[in-house]
């Protein structure tokens, strides 16, 4: 019997597999970012493929930064970019955040009291005067984009790098479009997700998305790979032609092959449960699924008590997950993404979830609640082969 230590949340818990069941995961050594806001500043002096980004800038300019609320140590990040900004003659007062719909903004209670003039917005898709006409697409899409980034003289992409079931990629492009479009849009978008992949490789939405960052000018990415619990392994700064530059560096740290499927994969979510929603359950549902054999179990688990949009009624509203993947596409909801990932990755396991969610609701999402290590060690005691993910609400994971 092997003794595993398996952080879950800001704890670890202490888990056996027997050895001839275990099946290897290795994972690369990383060496974590220790001062971040400094290596965002200096991200934006040495980005890649161009010269520093002050170049790009005038102390006039109207600044409009797309931010990722999923990051950890973001209040950092953020300072280094306002920091940076300063240094060429733009105020934090030029410059406003823009999230995505139904964030808390809490960062800005960590930023430093200097930086307390920086703007804020959260996008409303649903809001026509806060939706600008951007241009149409080679086919003839007409793109509707939140209009404060529209109308900004520079746009500041800060975004976390994943694994996406629209784009093939999460952040950088997408972090744009469809993340910041109108609501219709990204509703039409619902019958295009592609949680397995594409028989072609191709992903549905990504010619599209990079033509939307094209029209809208020349935004600025800072790509983040985040790194085992909260912490941050590298920073990519560039423009959208670098976008690819992330995309392997996401390959290398999180994209793993095992040698077979398992009977059953437990999956963790490590770090701050505050930034584990659902749609980051979602993520390590599917990472999972994609490694367990057909009606295995696929055991997630988190410290989060994740907030539930109005896409996890149509999981509740279904007696089977097919059920619910075709109410999805028919009321096609914003948030619809996870809830097709969480039923896709229920109709091809049994999931199981540790949480601090209800155990009724879980229930209710096709999931059985369990409560603690010892529930998870009476489903490793059964037989068959485990495959135990760290991060895997990370992780990428194919069978050879």
């Amino acid at each position: 019997m092997s003794a595993i230590e398996v952080p879950v949340g800001r704890s670890t818990w202490s888990l056996t597999v027997r050895d001839t069941d275990r099946i290897a995961l290795p994972m690369p050594q990383s060496t974590p970012i220790r001062d971040v806001r400094a290596a965002v500043v200096d991200a934006l002096e040495h980005p890649i493929g161009f010269e520093a980004f002050r170049r790009a800038l005038t102390p006039d300019d109207r600044i409009a930064l797309v931010v990722d609320e999923s990051l950890p140590r973001l209040a950092e990040m953020i300072a280094g970019i306002l920091e940076y900004l300063a240094g060429v003659g733009i105020p934090p007062s030029a410059v406003t955040a823009i999230s995505p719909p139904g964030a808390t903004q809490n960062w800005m209670n960590d930023l430093p009291d200097t930086m307390a003039d920086l703007q804020t917005e959260i996008h409303q898709p649903n809001d026509r005067k806060k939706l600008s006409y951007l241009a149409a697409t080679k086919e003839g899409h007409r793109i509707y984009l939140n209009r404060t980034l529209v109308d900004a003289d520079q746009s500041i992409v800060l975004t976390r790098r994943g694994y996406d079931s629209l784009l093939g990629y999460s952040g950088a492009i997408g972090a744009i479009y469809p993340a910041l479009a109108d609501a219709d849009s990204v509703r039409n978008l619902v019958a295009r997700l592609a949680p397995q992949v594409p028989p072609n490789g191709s992903w549905p939405l990504r010619a599209e998305a990079t033509e939307v960052a094209w029209l809208l000018g020349s935004p600025f990415f800072i790509q983040v790979i985040e790194g085992s619990g909260d912490n941050i392994d590298g920073l990519i700064a560039g423009f959208a032609g670098q976008s690819s530059v992330g995309e392997a560096r996401m390959d290398e740290r999180w994209k793993r092959k095992v040698d077979r499927a398992a009977d059953a994969v437990v999956v963790a979510l490590a770090g701050d449960p505050e930034r584990h929603d659902f749609a980051a359950l979602a993520r390590a549902a599917i990472a999972g699924a994609r490694a367990v054999k057909e009606g295995g179990s696929v055991i997630i688990l988190s410290d989060a008590d994740a907030e539930l949009g109005a896409a996890v009624d149509a999981l509740r509203q279904s007696d089977e997950p097919p059920e619910a993947v075709k109410l999805l596409f028919r009321q096609k909801p914003v948030d619809a993404m996870p809830a097709v990932q969480w039923a896709w990755a229920a109709g091809r396991a049994k999931l199981y979830l540790a949480s601090e969610m209800r155990p009724s609701t879980i229930e209710e999402m096709f999931a059985t609640p369990l409560t603690g290590p010892k529930d998870v060690q009476r489903l490793l005691d059964a037989p068959g082969s485990v495959l135990i993910v760290p991060d895997g609400q990370k992780c990428w994971i194919t069978v050879s």
